[in-house]
């Protein structure tokens, strides 16, 4: 049975796997094109990182949410960053532990919009956020428009 909890990113097992996705985006985009948080900003007092493990308590997956530093009623929104599982774990719904764990906690905290950028190379992860509620949106924050990006967003209070 696979657990997923909140966990500080800054373990060696979890950097590890940060270090796997990373390999894995050098392989698809261009680093002009990647927009990772590194190991201090996911240490940082606004993000929720959320760690799946197997039954033996080896790191199989993750992913955070950075929650915008200004909540209030204008921006209570979150980012969702560094969602990854290792390829021999996927299809057993550690993704889907990770995020659902990340909205809930988000939600709790008072965010109501949850947005991301993935890339146009990415045709499974797209399709995940798609069944999970996530639309296509047009680049948010600081984001430039761009072909390697592809944005999304759901409302986790469902009254807009």
């Amino acid at each position: 049975m696979m657990k997923v909890q909140l966990e500080s990113p800054n373990q060696v097992d979890v950097i590890e796997l940060i270090a796997e996705l990373d390999v894995f985006q050098d392989t698809l985009y261009p680093a002009e094109a990647r927009y990772a948080l590194d190991l201090t900003s996911l240490e940082q007092d606004n993000v929720l990182f959320a760690v799946v493990r197997d039954d033996d308590g080896i790191a199989i997956g993750c992913g955070a949410i950075v929650l915008s530093q200004e909540m209030d009623q204008a921006n209570d929104s979150g980012e969702l960053k560094r969602m990854f599982v290792r390829p021999a774990y996927r299809s057993l719904g550690a993704a889907t532990k990770v995020l659902e764990k990340l909205e809930e906690e988000s939600a709790k905290r008072g965010c109501k919009l949850v947005q991301l950028e993935t890339g146009p190379f990415q045709p499974q992860a797209i399709a995940f956020y798609k069944k999970h509620g996530f639309d296509i949106c047009a680049a948010f924050g600081e984001y430039p428009e761009h072909h390697l990006s592809v944005f999304m967003q759901k409302r986790l209070d469902n009254t807009e």
